[in-house]
């Protein structure tokens, strides 16, 4: 894992709710809690299993969970955007940020990316996976082009000049992550959360973030279908 820069000793204070999305992820489940505990700045965990079938939500119940932990489990699969209205619905911290239940993002890089906020120069942040000099992983040449793709059309419809709208990474201060009505209940939420911040005219920063992506064998389950619903969400959210 990537060192975080050096930042303020402000951000070692508890005030970061993350807010962690789990289906089927038994694998990398109990090495994220953990990771993501270790971090200083977490004064909570919110983990929403949403009905995983491998075992997940017996993973977590036998971690011994730390107090900071609260844990809610969907009675049948919604989606990434249904369970983090749900965990989002929970926070209580000053900070909120969206943590997925795999290796791909660096729970250590939380200083780096609430910041921002802790200056008061943000109220959102984007932690982006094409800028700085993070390590990434070579993986899929057309998931890249895609991203690109997608963040571009965003960026068009919102007049923002994002380089990583599709990114997992994002924070923001809890007033106004709960006082946005989320509606999409799969990876649609992405392109749905970044054109309501726009239109809400908050302030968004974005800063570099490593990747240690993972191939579809290694549990990586966006699929196709799930770009086609970001262009729909692109036009619905900015558009309509």
């Amino acid at each position: 894992m990537s060192e975080p820069l050096s930042t303020p000793p402000s951000v070692n204070r508890p005030c970061v709710s993350a807010v962690m999305p789990v289906y089927n992820e038994a694998a990398t489940v109990a090495d994220v809690v953990r990771t993501v505990l270790d971090q200083r700045c977490v004064a909570e965990l919110i983990i929403v299993d949403d009905a995983s079938s491998d075992g997940t939500w017996d993973k977590l119940q036998s971690l011994g969970l730390d107090p900071r932990v609260k844990t809610f489990r969907h009675q049948f699969n919604q989606g990434k955007g249904a369970a983090l209205r749900t965990g989002i619905s929970h926070a209580t911290s000053e900070i909120v940020l969206i943590q997925d239940a795999d290796l791909e993002y660096d729970p250590g890089e939380y200083p780096v990316l609430i910041q921002p906020i802790l200056v008061n120069r943000a109220d959102v942040v984007f932690g982006s996976r094409f800028m700085g000099s993070g390590a990434h992983r070579v993986l899929y040449y057309w998931h890249y082009v895609g991203n690109r793709f997608l963040t571009t059309l965003s960026n068009m419809a919102t007049n923002l000049n994002l380089s990583d709208m599709e990114t997992c990474y994002k924070v923001f201060r809890r007033e106004i992550i709960q006082s946005i009505r989320i509606q999409e209940d799969r990876f649609g939420f992405e392109p749905e959360i970044t054109a309501k911040v726009a239109r809400a005219g908050v302030r968004i920063y974005e800063v570099p973030v490593s990747y240690y992506g993972r191939t579809y064998a290694e549990g990586k389950k966006i699929i196709w279908q799930d770009g086609v619903r970001a262009l729909v969400c692109i036009f619905k959210y900015n558009f309509t």
